[in-house]
């Protein structure tokens, strides 16, 4: 079971993502983006970072932006609407306007059926309430676009990091498969711990051998 720290964005949504990973989490807390530093993460060391969304940008959205430039080769994360903008604006790219404002909208969500849609056959419903997008012209070669709905972005992966972000609301009643892909982050995020830790193990005892 994973401790899982979550970083509101000031959303209501929040705590709909809340009720929607705690029963597949073993411990879950909320922090306000404006209340915690990227060493006080890296202090708690939690197993996995959940990023939320929220009615501002990225560049607004307190310890996002740093949290995810630092500690997304530490600690697996997810974000989620705003979180996934913000993921994508740390890495380089450009977060724009919409070609539309998405308000409550369902989409078709075409995906790879790998990572977090794994076990997920064809398309399915999701929620949107977004504004913003991460442009596509500008997303760097290190974040691979794993969904897209209308032609845009609706979810990412990094090529090396534990770094995962979908533009689309997985709590909401209207999407498909949400507890599925939490689930799918949840196994991604403590397979990549426990390589993690196998790696950390067999460096400390090479050290102890060599000295």
């Amino acid at each position: 079971m994973s401790d899982i720290l979550v970083i509101d964005n000031y959303d209501s949504f929040t705590w709909n993502l809340v009720h929607l990973i705690g029963p597949l989490a073993g411990s879950i807390e909320v922090v306000r983006n404006d209340a915690i530093t990227v060493e006080e993460i890296r202090r708690r060391a939690p197993d996995a970072l959940v990023l939320s969304p929220g009615p501002c940008t990225p560049s607004e959205a307190g310890v996002c932006l740093d949290v995810v430039r630092e500690l997304s080769d530490e600690i697996p994360m997810l974000g989620v609407c705003l979180g996934l903008q913000a993921i994508g604006q740390a890495f380089g790219g450009d977060v724009v306007r919409a070609p539309a404002p998405m308000h409550g909208k369902v989409s078709q969500v075409q995906h790879r059926a790998t990572g977090l849609f794994r076990g997920i056959n064809g398309p399915f419903a999701a929620t949107r309430y977004h504004s913003l997008i991460v442009e596509r012209a500008t997303c760097p070669a290190n974040l691979v676009v794993t969904a897209e709905a209308d032609g845009l972005i609706m979810a990412l992966e990094h090529a090396e990091r534990p770094v995962h972000g979908v533009q689309f609301h997985p709590e909401s009643i209207l999407s498909q498969h949400g507890a599925t892909m939490v689930r799918n982050f949840l196994d991604l995020a403590s397979a990549w711990n426990a390589d993690t830790r196998n790696v950390k193990a067999r460096g400390d005892k090479h050290g102890r051998d060599v000295h």
